[in-house]
Protein backbone atom coordinates (compact mmCIF):
# COMPACT_ATOMS: atom_id res chain seq x y z
CA UNK A 1 0.00 0.00 0.00
CA UNK A 2 1.23 3.32 -0.80
CA UNK A 3 2.61 5.63 2.47
CA UNK A 4 0.44 8.74 1.50
CA UNK A 5 -2.72 9.53 0.27
CA UNK A 6 -3.90 10.72 -2.93
CA UNK A 7 -6.38 13.55 -1.26
CA UNK A 8 -2.93 14.69 0.46
CA UNK A 9 -0.81 14.69 -2.79
CA UNK A 10 -3.70 16.95 -4.72
CA UNK A 11 -4.35 19.34 -1.34
CA UNK A 12 -0.68 20.22 -1.72
CA UNK A 13 -1.26 20.45 -5.56
CA UNK A 14 -3.64 22.86 -4.90
CA UNK A 15 -1.79 24.80 -2.37
CA UNK A 16 0.82 25.76 -4.87
CA UNK A 17 -1.66 26.49 -7.30
CA UNK A 18 -3.55 28.78 -4.93
CA UNK A 19 0.03 30.34 -3.76
CA UNK A 20 1.19 31.08 -7.64
CA UNK A 21 -2.10 31.28 -10.13
CA UNK A 22 -3.01 35.01 -10.65
CA UNK A 23 -6.56 36.01 -8.88
CA UNK A 24 -8.09 36.02 -11.88
CA UNK A 25 -7.87 32.06 -12.83
CA UNK A 26 -8.71 31.63 -9.22
CA UNK A 27 -11.46 33.17 -9.37
CA UNK A 28 -12.74 31.96 -12.28
CA UNK A 29 -11.92 28.16 -12.01
CA UNK A 30 -13.42 28.32 -8.35
CA UNK A 31 -16.69 29.70 -9.89
CA UNK A 32 -16.89 27.38 -12.66
CA UNK A 33 -16.96 24.48 -10.22
CA UNK A 34 -19.66 25.88 -8.18
CA UNK A 35 -21.60 26.36 -11.28
CA UNK A 36 -21.18 23.10 -12.45
CA UNK A 37 -22.48 21.89 -9.14
CA UNK A 38 -25.18 23.98 -9.35
CA UNK A 39 -26.89 22.10 -12.29
CA UNK A 40 -26.86 19.38 -10.70
CA UNK A 41 -24.27 17.49 -12.60
CA UNK A 42 -22.98 15.02 -9.93
CA UNK A 43 -26.56 13.77 -9.88
CA UNK A 44 -26.61 12.47 -12.85
CA UNK A 45 -24.07 10.34 -12.80
CA UNK A 46 -24.58 7.08 -13.71
CA UNK A 47 -25.74 5.14 -10.42
CA UNK A 48 -25.39 2.18 -8.77
CA UNK A 49 -26.69 -1.29 -9.78
CA UNK A 50 -26.43 0.33 -13.43
CA UNK A 51 -25.17 -1.88 -16.11
CA UNK A 52 -21.97 -1.12 -17.37
CA UNK A 53 -22.36 0.22 -20.64
CA UNK A 54 -21.43 -1.85 -23.48
CA UNK A 55 -19.47 0.61 -25.51
CA UNK A 56 -15.87 -0.07 -27.05
CA UNK A 57 -13.05 2.45 -26.86
CA UNK A 58 -9.65 2.53 -28.46
CA UNK A 59 -6.76 2.39 -26.39
CA UNK A 60 -3.48 4.19 -27.23
CA UNK A 61 -2.39 2.54 -30.19
CA UNK A 62 -5.76 2.28 -31.65
CA UNK A 63 -6.90 -0.76 -30.60
CA UNK A 64 -10.61 -1.50 -29.04
CA UNK A 65 -11.31 -2.54 -25.95
CA UNK A 66 -14.61 -3.36 -24.84
CA UNK A 67 -15.42 -2.22 -21.76
CA UNK A 68 -17.54 -5.28 -20.76
CA UNK A 69 -14.67 -7.72 -21.13
CA UNK A 70 -12.92 -6.15 -18.42
CA UNK A 71 -15.13 -6.65 -15.52
CA UNK A 72 -14.28 -6.66 -12.70
CA UNK A 73 -12.75 -3.24 -13.04
CA UNK A 74 -12.04 -0.12 -12.17
CA UNK A 75 -12.66 2.64 -14.16
CA UNK A 76 -10.90 5.90 -13.73
CA UNK A 77 -11.90 8.75 -15.90
CA UNK A 78 -9.73 12.20 -16.31
CA UNK A 79 -9.99 15.31 -18.17
CA UNK A 80 -6.47 14.84 -19.73
CA UNK A 81 -2.93 14.71 -19.94
CA UNK A 82 -2.36 18.17 -19.34
CA UNK A 83 -4.24 18.55 -15.99
CA UNK A 84 -1.78 18.37 -13.07
CA UNK A 85 -4.51 16.95 -10.96
CA UNK A 86 -5.12 14.19 -13.27
CA UNK A 87 -1.41 13.28 -13.73
CA UNK A 88 -0.97 12.58 -10.03
CA UNK A 89 -4.15 10.91 -9.77
CA UNK A 90 -2.68 8.32 -12.65
CA UNK A 91 0.86 7.96 -11.06
CA UNK A 92 -1.39 7.42 -8.00
CA UNK A 93 -3.69 4.94 -9.35
CA UNK A 94 -0.19 3.42 -11.14
CA UNK A 95 1.32 2.12 -7.49
CA UNK A 96 -2.27 0.50 -6.46
CA UNK A 97 -1.95 -1.54 -9.70
CA UNK A 98 -0.48 -4.87 -8.21
CA UNK A 99 -3.18 -4.30 -5.79
CA UNK A 100 -6.15 -3.99 -7.70
CA UNK A 101 -4.32 -7.29 -9.91
CA UNK A 102 -4.39 -9.33 -7.00
CA UNK A 103 -7.87 -8.71 -5.78
CA UNK A 104 -8.73 -10.07 -9.81
CA UNK A 105 -9.79 -6.63 -11.24
CA UNK A 106 -8.57 -4.55 -14.16
CA UNK A 107 -8.16 -0.71 -14.02
CA UNK A 108 -8.66 1.38 -17.35
CA UNK A 109 -8.35 4.99 -17.27
CA UNK A 110 -10.63 7.14 -20.30
CA UNK A 111 -10.10 10.85 -21.37
CA UNK A 112 -11.06 12.71 -24.60
CA UNK A 113 -7.96 12.96 -25.54
CA UNK A 114 -7.16 11.32 -29.33
CA UNK A 115 -5.07 8.05 -28.92
CA UNK A 116 -1.85 9.65 -29.34
CA UNK A 117 -2.07 11.89 -26.58
CA UNK A 118 -3.43 9.00 -24.32
CA UNK A 119 0.08 7.63 -25.38
CA UNK A 120 2.05 10.35 -24.55
CA UNK A 121 -0.28 10.61 -21.32
CA UNK A 122 0.47 6.97 -20.43
CA UNK A 123 4.34 6.93 -21.45
CA UNK A 124 5.07 10.25 -19.42
CA UNK A 125 3.23 8.98 -16.21
CA UNK A 126 4.84 5.24 -16.79
CA UNK A 127 1.19 3.79 -16.67
CA UNK A 128 1.14 -0.45 -17.44
CA UNK A 129 -2.61 -0.16 -17.72
CA UNK A 130 -4.82 0.94 -20.66
CA UNK A 131 -5.61 4.51 -21.22
CA UNK A 132 -8.55 4.82 -23.88
CA UNK A 133 -9.88 7.72 -25.79
CA UNK A 134 -13.66 8.64 -25.62
CA UNK A 135 -13.41 9.59 -29.56
CA UNK A 136 -16.88 10.84 -29.24
CA UNK A 137 -17.80 11.43 -25.96
CA UNK A 138 -20.28 8.78 -25.80
CA UNK A 139 -19.01 6.90 -22.45
CA UNK A 140 -18.72 10.12 -20.68
CA UNK A 141 -22.65 10.75 -21.99
CA UNK A 142 -23.30 6.97 -20.73
CA UNK A 143 -21.85 7.56 -17.43
CA UNK A 144 -23.31 11.10 -17.13
CA UNK A 145 -20.06 12.98 -16.85
CA UNK A 146 -20.18 15.02 -19.78
CA UNK A 147 -20.19 19.23 -19.48
CA UNK A 148 -19.13 21.57 -21.56
CA UNK A 149 -16.91 24.01 -20.46
CA UNK A 150 -18.23 27.60 -20.92
CA UNK A 151 -16.71 30.36 -22.94
CA UNK A 152 -14.58 32.58 -20.22
CA UNK A 153 -13.08 29.11 -19.47
CA UNK A 154 -12.23 28.34 -22.52
CA UNK A 155 -10.66 31.31 -23.16
CA UNK A 156 -8.53 30.79 -19.74
CA UNK A 157 -7.24 27.19 -21.09
CA UNK A 158 -6.99 28.09 -24.23
CA UNK A 159 -4.34 30.89 -23.10
CA UNK A 160 -2.74 28.67 -21.14
CA UNK A 161 -1.71 26.70 -24.18
CA UNK A 162 -4.46 23.96 -23.66
CA UNK A 163 -6.34 24.11 -26.77
CA UNK A 164 -8.89 21.08 -26.05
CA UNK A 165 -10.69 21.19 -29.70
CA UNK A 166 -7.26 20.42 -30.54
CA UNK A 167 -5.98 17.41 -28.08
CA UNK A 168 -9.49 15.67 -27.69
CA UNK A 169 -10.05 13.71 -30.49
CA UNK A 170 -13.87 15.26 -31.53
CA UNK A 171 -15.35 16.16 -28.53
CA UNK A 172 -14.43 20.12 -28.69
CA UNK A 173 -14.76 21.86 -25.05
CA UNK A 174 -16.41 19.03 -23.97
CA UNK A 175 -14.57 17.47 -20.39
CA UNK A 176 -15.94 14.72 -18.47
CA UNK A 177 -16.41 15.40 -14.35
CA UNK A 178 -13.85 13.14 -13.10
CA UNK A 179 -15.26 9.87 -11.86
CA UNK A 180 -14.82 6.57 -10.85
CA UNK A 181 -16.85 3.48 -11.33
CA UNK A 182 -16.09 -0.37 -9.43
CA UNK A 183 -17.72 -2.69 -11.42
CA UNK A 184 -18.55 -5.73 -10.72
CA UNK A 185 -17.80 -9.80 -12.33
CA UNK A 186 -21.73 -9.45 -13.09
CA UNK A 187 -21.41 -5.87 -15.26
CA UNK A 188 -23.18 -3.99 -12.79
CA UNK A 189 -21.80 -0.94 -10.96
CA UNK A 190 -21.05 -1.51 -7.06
CA UNK A 191 -19.60 1.87 -6.77
CA UNK A 192 -19.93 5.25 -8.55
CA UNK A 193 -18.22 8.61 -7.48
CA UNK A 194 -17.34 12.12 -9.27
CA UNK A 195 -16.91 15.50 -8.05
CA UNK A 196 -17.61 18.34 -9.74
CA UNK A 197 -14.21 19.63 -8.42
CA UNK A 198 -11.75 18.16 -10.74
CA UNK A 199 -9.36 18.56 -7.83
CA UNK A 200 -11.10 15.99 -5.62
CA UNK A 201 -10.71 12.37 -6.39
CA UNK A 202 -11.90 9.28 -4.84
CA UNK A 203 -9.87 7.64 -3.13
CA UNK A 204 -8.33 4.57 -4.65
CA UNK A 205 -8.44 2.56 -1.51
CA UNK A 206 -11.80 3.17 -1.18
CA UNK A 207 -12.23 1.57 -4.95
CA UNK A 208 -10.11 -1.14 -4.04
CA UNK A 209 -11.91 -1.85 -1.18
CA UNK A 210 -15.18 -2.61 -2.72
CA UNK A 211 -13.27 -4.26 -5.55
CA UNK A 212 -11.84 -6.71 -2.86
CA UNK A 213 -15.75 -7.18 -1.61
CA UNK A 214 -17.31 -8.21 -4.55
CA UNK A 215 -14.59 -10.86 -4.96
Amino acid sequence: MTATTLAAELAARLAEFERTAPAERRTAFAAQIEALRATGAEARVLPVGSPLPDLALPDATGAALRLRDLAPAIIVFYRGGWCPYCNLELRFWQRMLPEITAAGGRLVAISPQAPDASLSTAEKNGLAFPVLSDTDGRAAQAFGLAFELPPDLQALYAAAGNDLPAINAGTGWTLPIPGTFVVGGDGRILLADADADYRRRLEPAVALAALRGAA
